[in-house]
């Protein structure tokens, strides 16, 4: 079969699968109308009923306790997420449901009642729980097995997710604090029905990932459940439950971004650029701006390492990615530290961190993604998925409890002590690597770039 003849699931834009493309822009508006939500989020609950836009006049811990429960929630809802794809629907059916959820739940927060809020903030977290674990599990299907593609196909994706982002903390960000909080909520529920729309349109591309194989009969369920798992995959799902810690420590410490980085960024920085007062919420489109402008070329860095003989596995770019992370804090710590003197920080140090805190999250999170999807045995793909997002909701829950314990001990001893625990804990797990890797029998052995089929 000639190229011109390949089917429409079997073409490629720029060396990856057209279905990777109909992927990245469903996420990128989906994860528009998260990001959007969480740059509001904790300035909305703290700002003053007197204020001009005004908030619901909650205290900095009242409102990082709910920014942590609310992130927490979003992502332990992938489990049942998986589930309802891997028992119910498939996974496209369940990134529908997901989609048509969070168009209801930022529908509802346009609404300014306080009973629409918590409602729409309830859609939001069931419809990210049904749709994020299946995309995810999506792009590594459309991959072979082996394929030294599928690492940064997975960073292409996570583009799309910053690209999200970065939209959402310009856009979302300046309407809702410029000209109000229920502006910014209903507007990312808009931008959603276009990441549905292209999502459907593109299925052609889509035809052989994330189908549900059908309801067995109970005799077949008994028997695929009865069927004990191999030795090879009851170690690779332990070296999956390790790399989950390596997961929960880097979301409690990076997703500080949306709640105390956030308000340090509002209360105690000096935003005047020339005359001009930079919109807090600005500043979370500094992570995404790195992501899309580095995504690629650490991409490229680490698989040049790979197919070099030079140390590239999964774990060993967590373990870097943390570390780096944890680094980054340094900068928040010499932030607070200036505060703590002068009275003011600059907004360099701001810079810098969320330069430090991306280039460990492009070696940590995508990567992390496409470990499951090399790792988890297949009848359990969307589940083991779904508790990889419940684990990074667990560390949006620490982050939002840390956030919350600066109004004990201050911010510099909070950040000082985030960028302590992430290197050392980084290091720990460095220390028994070789037995870790040993663990996966060889899941990440011999890739390679596949010749192209059609």
């Amino acid at each position: 079969m000639t190229a011109t003849a390949k089917l429409p699931h079997n073409r490629e834009i720029f060396g990856h699968p057209i279905g990777l493309f109909v992927l990245f822009f469903t996420e990128m508006w989906e994860r528009f109308s998260y990001y959007g939500m969480r740059a509001l989020l904790v300035l909305y609950l703290t700002s003053k009923t007197t204020d001009a836009n005004s908030g619901l006049g909650w205290s900095q811990s009242e409102a990082l306790a709910l920014y942590g429960w609310y992130t927490g929630l979003v992502y332990i809802m992938a489990i049942p997420g998986g589930i309802l794809a891997d028992k119910f629907l498939g996974q496209k059916k369940a990134v529908i449901v997901g989609a048509i959820l969070l168009i209801i739940g930022h529908s509802i927060l346009a609404v300014e009642n306080i009973t629409a809020f918590y409602t729409g903030i309830s859609f939001i977290i069931l419809g990210v729980g049904a749709l994020k674990p299946n995309i995810s599990s999506m792009v590594g299907g459309l991959y072979k097995k082996g394929d030294i593609r599928r690492d940064k196909g997975f960073t292409i994706f996570y583009i799309g997710i910053n690209l999200g982002s970065l939209l959402a903390g310009i856009v979302i960000g300046y309407v809702g604090e410029v000209h109000g909080w229920h502006y910014g909520f209903g507007l990312a529920g808009i931008l959603m029905v276009l990441g549905l729309f292209q999502f459907l349109l593109g299925q052609k591309y889509l035809v052989h990932v994330g189908n549900y194989l059908g309801k067995p009969s109970k005799k077949e369920d008994f028997e695929a459940y009865k069927k004990p798992l191999t030795k090879i995959e009851k170690d690779r799902i332990i070296v999956l439950l390790i790399s989950f810690l390596l997961i929960i420590a880097f979301f409690a410490a990076f997703e500080q971004a949306g709640g105390l980085m956030n308000i340090y960024a509002k209360e105690k920085t000096n935003r005047l650029f020339m005359g001009f007062l930079v919109p807090a919420t600005w500043f979370q489109s500094l992570n995404p701006i790195f992501i899309v402008t580095l995504g690629v070329t650490v991409a490229s860095i680490w698989a040049k390492r790979k197919l070099n003989g030079t140390e590239a596995s999964s774990l060993f770019k967590m373990i870097i990615g943390l570390s780096i992370t944890g680094i980054g804090f340094l900068f928040m710590s010499a932030a607070a530290s200036e505060y703590d003197t002068t009275g003011t920080s600059a907004m360099y140090w701001l810079f810098l961190a969320y330069l430090f805190h991306t280039v460990g999250e492009l070696c940590l999170s995508p990567v992390s993604l496409s470990f499951v999807t090399k790792l988890a045995p297949a009848k359990y793909a969307s589940i083991m998925m779904g508790i990889y997002f419940a684990t990074t909701g667990l560390g949006n829950k620490a982050a939002g409890m840390l956030g919350a314990s600066s109004a004990i001990f201050g911010e510099f001893k909070v950040f000082t002590g985030i960028a302590v625990f992430c290197i050392l804990f980084a290091f720990l797990v460095f220390i028994f690597l070789k037995k870790l890797k040993a663990l996966t029998h060889g899941a990440e052995d011999n890739e390679s770039l596949l010749k192209k089929t059609t």
